[in-house]
């Protein structure tokens, strides 16, 4: 099948089925090119909600099929593919999910769908090497030079927090456990990672996300740590650390 048109107007009527058929468009075989484009149109946007479903399969299963597919159905048409990297699809799907109505009865939908975005973005990561430990322990008792360092944490890791139990709906998916016994209404704050070649969602609490992103932003240890302390006055600094250093999330260290 040629076309013989402009290619905006074939990408709009690719994935809009009240777009009519672009015009100029021939069958080698001399078939009737309004069927084939109709087929080849419901393949792209089938592949497309198939490559969603992928990507959030537990967002789908709390949503059901029917209503996820329908979702998905209305996003590519929306949103669809800017990258020809089919694993990039979906960024925008979360913000999509809040809001759209018919998710509306159930609120924790967009949250599950940025976790499992940030399980995506955590596997495929750039490597980093992580800091010795004996230099990140000299350096936590050296009081003068600590509070204003900066640390660099792995690619990998993300933070979420969310006012929904979307880690424990994730980790109960994980092992094929009963979603429904989850009291999905608990606040969770979670860090996303990758450990080997194994993304790992921890439950953690809000000061350790504060202090995370606070790093990410290139605040001093010092400053991340008041953030940290402000944002959760219950805020464990040292667990905090045992934690990124148990999982290797420092990478770098600037004094």
């Amino acid at each position: 099948m040629k076309a013989e048109t402009g290619w905006a107007e074939w990408t709009t009527a690719l994935l809009d089925p009240d777009q009519p058929t672009p015009a100029g468009l021939r069958a080698w075989n001399g078939s009737d090119p309004a069927h084939r484009f109709a087929v080849y149109r419901n393949n792209v946007t089938v592949s497309l909600i198939e490559a969603l479903a992928s990507a959030f399969p537990v967002t789908q299963q709390l949503a059901g099929e029917a209503l996820f597919r329908g979702m998905a159905r209305e996003f590519v048409r929306a949103a669809p593919p800017r990258s020809p990297l089919l694993a990039e699809y979906g960024a925008d799907f979360p913000a999509f999910l809040a809001d759209f109505p018919p998710a509306e009865a159930q609120p924790w939908l967009a949250d599950t769908a940025r976790l499992e975005l940030a399980c995506t973005r955590a596997y495929h990561a750039t490597d980093a090497e992580p800091v010795a430990p004996e230099k990140i322990q000299a350096l936590l008792e050296d009081t003068d030079a600590l509070p204003a360092s900066r640390f660099s944490l792995h690619p990998s890791l993300h933070t979420l927090q969310s006012p929904w139990a979307v880690a424990s709906l994730w980790a109960t998916y994980q092992n094929a456990g009963d979603l429904d016994g989850v009291d999905v209404a608990r606040a969770e704050n979670t860090w996303i990672l990758r450990s080997g070649l194994q993304v790992a969602v921890l439950r953690m609490r809000a000061g350790d996300c504060h202090f995370a992103d606070a790093l990410q932003r290139r605040a001093t240890f010092a400053e991340a740590a008041e953030r940290a302390l402000q944002s959760d006055p219950e805020f464990d600094l040292s667990a905090c650390l045992a934690v990124l250093l148990r999982e290797q999330m420092i990478t770098a260290v600037e004094q």
